[in-house]
């Protein structure tokens, strides 16, 4: 793994919002994505971007956004492994901050997202994570609304279990630390975003708002080939969380295992 970093010197409060954003040839959704995160109400103190042997300009088309941020302190890494939780590990190691955000290069994030995040781990102290709920409509559109109440009176339902994807995920940087973050040796396979979710449950709550949201690309309606299959997405509702554990690490690592689905599966796009 490379590192170029770029320093800042700040004579403003401890810095409590890192970025880490992990890309694989997003040259053509790159630019609006990280404009939507530097232009946040709440400013990241850190963008952490991770090149994941991108064979298109996405590298350089994230340098040249960033230099036009200069208030950010900008990282960039190079992880060769293949894999989004290799660069998701990667990126960790170069936080600094309190909170860390993860994004997908493809999403975009409006101005309130960090602040809203940043209000609720601020009430409520025993949360470990925050989530997000992704639509794909305007905000106001009436779709859009059902879906973020709808996800929101699930996670009151269903308050230990994961109701998002890695593209909404925000967590005390310290927790995430403390229950491994993101390591292969932990969970090779696809779906580390509810995997991760369900380690750091182990630590804390995990909270919904209905007004915190963020809109992927609408290409992610078509992933099946690296996902879950209904009944085990059904199984993983219906499980006890004494018995989440057995799930994740003894039926499902079984069943991706005997299907292939390791993580740099993610990088197979059926959208393409």
């Amino acid at each position: 793994m490379t590192t170029q970093t770029r320093h800042i010197v700040s004579l403003e409060a401890p810095p409590r919002w890192a970025v880490v954003l992990p890309f694989y040839n997003e040259e053509n959704y790159l630019t609006d994505t990280l404009r939507s995160l530097c232009e946040q109400s709440q400013c990241p103190a850190q963008i952490i971007l991770v090149d994941n042997a991108s064979t298109d300009n996405s590298a350089n088309l994230a340098r040249t956004i960033m230099g036009k941020y200069p208030h950010i302190n900008a990282v960039f890494l190079s992880e060769p492994r293949p894999g989004k939780v290799n660069a998701l590990q990667s990126g960790l190691i170069a936080v600094k901050t309190e909170f860390t955000a993860t994004c997908d290069a493809d999403t975009y994030y409006p101005p309130h997202y960090l602040a809203l995040a940043q209000s609720l781990f601020d009430k409520s102290p025993v949360a470990s994570s925050v989530m997000a709920i992704d639509i794909y409509n305007d905000v106001q559109a009436m779709r859009a609304k059902i879906k973020r109440l709808k996800t929101w009176l699930i996670s009151r339902v269903l308050p230990r279990q994961c109701h998002t994807g890695g593209f909404g995920q925000m967590f005390r940087t310290k927790g995430l630390r403390q229950c491994g973050g993101f390591n292969t040796k932990v969970w090779p396979y696809v779906l580390e975003d509810h995997e991760v979710a369900h380690r750091i449950l182990k630590l804390g709550t995990s909270v919904y708002h209905r007004d915190l949201w963020c809109r992927p690309s609408e290409r992610r309606t078509n992933g099946a080939s690296v996902n879950w299959h209904l009944p085990e997405q059904i199984l993983y509702h219906l499980t006890p969380w004494a018995f989440k554990d057995w799930f994740f690490y003894s039926f499902l690592a079984r069943k991706f295992q005997n299907r292939r689905l390791d993580n740099s599966k993610l990088r197979e796009r059926s959208w393409v």
